[in-house]
């Protein structure tokens, strides 16, 4: 199997041939490369996909197993190009791309040893078009157009002609389809969707008669993502339950179809769920508060797991690493709201300073995963963490996923400022040594908590945050400006614009008296720099103490391990400065 890992200042893709074999690294770039996918029938190479100081304009690589020679098979322009999808026949690929006009998605067809193959199979209108399976017969592809994290339309594209015809009921508003993929025979397809539910089910429509079948109606969570096996005799798929993983498995050759669960590998957070060709195998990535994400391998006739990576731990013992506790707390309307809380090692004693750390998306959620380096906020500093997932976060049904459109974006912020007054009646924690910190949307969550609860915190942190939602939907990368107004609102509506700037962070930034760290990306093509820079100098023109670090080769957050410490260091520097000082 292909793994990504870093052991230098970036991760690269390895070889592992055996359970827990040793890992031989194959690409040895300076730019991350998080992705690899193998040309299905031979193996002969694989596809990887790479930008540069995490700009996003993604290329399409080719990796030859024979000599290890690289091939670039895209533009290598301001273009993004990925959501590669194999042929059955494993002789091409087709993937997306703005190319054409950096704006619209396109769908294009390929044949990666052969570059001049390359064909405009569907030209679209929009960023959320992907490519999601091909026909057992590669006659058609199945493609997905996302509007937003609320809607998303079915379509079925003839690869003979490039026209394509709607798969979903036409005009539909409201419903969600993810992740698809075709049964064995091509007369029906296999799909998540929140269609008439609160979460997403997993699901199949008949192509013929245009029935659906809904698997998992007694689940009132969200299946998150799921697997067929190449002989189409079994089904596996994982539910997000509270933010814990269940697998399951469906037998497709019995009657009742009925799923069971599967028990023989740890609890955890799950993902990069895959069977293995002979469909006796079935891949996981495994991810707990004690150890990284590694993966096991499950037979689906005895239930065997073997565990096929083992990611070091830098002297960290497993053991002495705390699980999250669930917390959940009522906001100002009386909705609850829920979060994971980290308790600091029981070394320190006294009330603990708290970290909390608000995800992006928004329609993110925070999920009780493996700290990293967090870990010596935890063990070395005393300091807990909490991480809220706030109203419009996923995971909680799609009411509670649209929470915080348009203008109940404040909402979410309330959210925040229940969770500190909830900190105030913990008696192990210290209410008077708060800082709050996010990325993306949750560095605006933070620098709009800043603003309206500067006398609650003692500190704030954001990273590649949005100051003004009318400047960000103006500068940020034209192929994702349309599916944003979607979730925030459209800068162009007068009364929209002006609910922007009646809460925008930067205009409310004579409230903020707290010390701020703003770190950014230079390259950052979703929230570009522009964001931080202005409020970075009107804050300090209004006299707040402000620190300030931008990442030249950097975009939407830190990925090279060189800015991640020098990042973390000035972090924990800015901590004992304004969070710990005096302790």
């Amino acid at each position: 199997m292909l793994i990504s890992t870093r052991f230098g200042n970036v991760p690269q893709i390895h070889l592992v041939s055996m359970p827990l074999g040793a890992r031989k690294q194959l690409t040895f770039s300076n730019e991350p490369i998080t992705n690899a996918s193998y040309e299905p029938i031979r193996g002969d190479y694989f596809l990887f996909t790479k930008d540069v100081g995490g700009n996003e304009f993604s290329q399409i690589y080719r990796y030859n197993l024979s000599d290890g020679s690289i091939a670039l098979l895209t533009d290598g322009k301001r273009s993004q190009n990925g959501g590669i999808a194999w042929s059955r026949k494993g002789k091409r690929v087709a993937y997306s791309s703005t190319a054409r006009n950096g704006t619209d998605r396109d769908i294009y067809l390929m044949d990666p040893l052969d570059t001049s193959s390359k064909k405009l199979l569907l030209e679209v209108n929009g960023g959320g078009w992907a490519v999601i399976d091909w026909s057992p017969d590669d006659k058609q592809l199945l493609v997905s157009e996302e509007i937003s994290a609320n809607e998303s339309h079915y379509w079925l594209v003839d690869i003979a002609t490039g026209t394509k015809k709607e798969l979903t009921a036409p005009g539909e508003k409201g419903v969600y389809y993810g992740q698809a993929k075709f049964n064995k025979s091509g007369t029906g397809i296999y799909f998540l969707t929140d269609k008439d539910s609160e979460f997403s089910r997993f699901a199949f429509l008949d192509l013929l008669t245009k029935n659906i079948t809904y698997y998992t109606s007694s689940i009132n969570w969200d299946v998150t993502t799921f697997d067929v096996a190449e002989d189409g005799k079994r089904i596996a798929f994982i539910a997000n339950e509270g933010g814990i993983s269940k697998l399951y498995l469906i037998n497709t050759t019995t009657p009742s179809q009925q799923y069971f669960l599967i028990r023989t590998i740890p609890a955890g957070v799950y993902a990069n769920l895959s069977f293995h060709k002979d469909s006796k195998h079935l891949l996981v990535s495994v991810n707990t508060a004690q150890n990284p994400a590694d993966l096991y391998v499950i037979s689906t006739s005895n239930g065997k797991t073997e565990r096929w990576t083992e990611s070091e731990m830098g002297g960290i013992a497993p053991g002495a690493l705390r699980s999250a506790d669930l917390v959940k707390w009522k906001s100002f309307d009386g909705k609850e709201i829920s979060g994971f809380y980290y308790k600091p090692a029981a070394k320190f004693t006294g009330k603990r300073p708290i970290i909390i750390n608000i995800h992006g998306g928004p329609e993110g959620q925070s999920l009780p995963v493996f700290q990293g380096a967090n870990n010596f906020y935890l063990n070395e500093l005393g300091v807990a963490m909490i991480y809220p997932n706030v109203r419009g976060s996923s995971g909680y049904g799609k009411t509670f996923l649209k929470a915080d459109n348009g203008m109940k974006r404040e909402e979410s912020v309330k959210d925040i400022g229940a969770l500190l007054d909830w900190v105030a009646q913990q008696p192990e924690l210290d209410a008077s040594r708060i800082m709050v910190m996010g990325g993306s949307y949750g560095g605006y969550m933070t620098l709009a908590v800043a603003a309206n609860y500067n006398d609650k915190i003692r500190c704030a942190l954001d990273v590649v945050g949005i100051s003004n939602f009318n400047t960000f939907l103006k500068n940020t990368e034209s192929y994702r400006r349309d599916l944003r107004r979607v979730e925030y609102g459209d800068e162009r509506d007068t009364a929209m614009a002006a609910y922007f700037e009646k809460i925008a962070p930067y205009n409310n930034s004579d409230k903020i008296k707290k010390p701020l760290f703003i770190v950014q990306g230079g390259n950052d093509p979703r929230v570009p720099r522009t964001e931080s820079v202005q409020m970075a100098d009107k804050l300090r023109s209004g006299g707040t103490t402000v620190w300030y670090l931008e990442a030249n080769d950097e975009g939407h957050g830190f990925r090279k391990k060189n800015n991640i410490d020098f990042q973390r260091n000035a972090t924990v520097l800015f901590m004992k400065n304004y969070l710990l000082d005096g302790l």
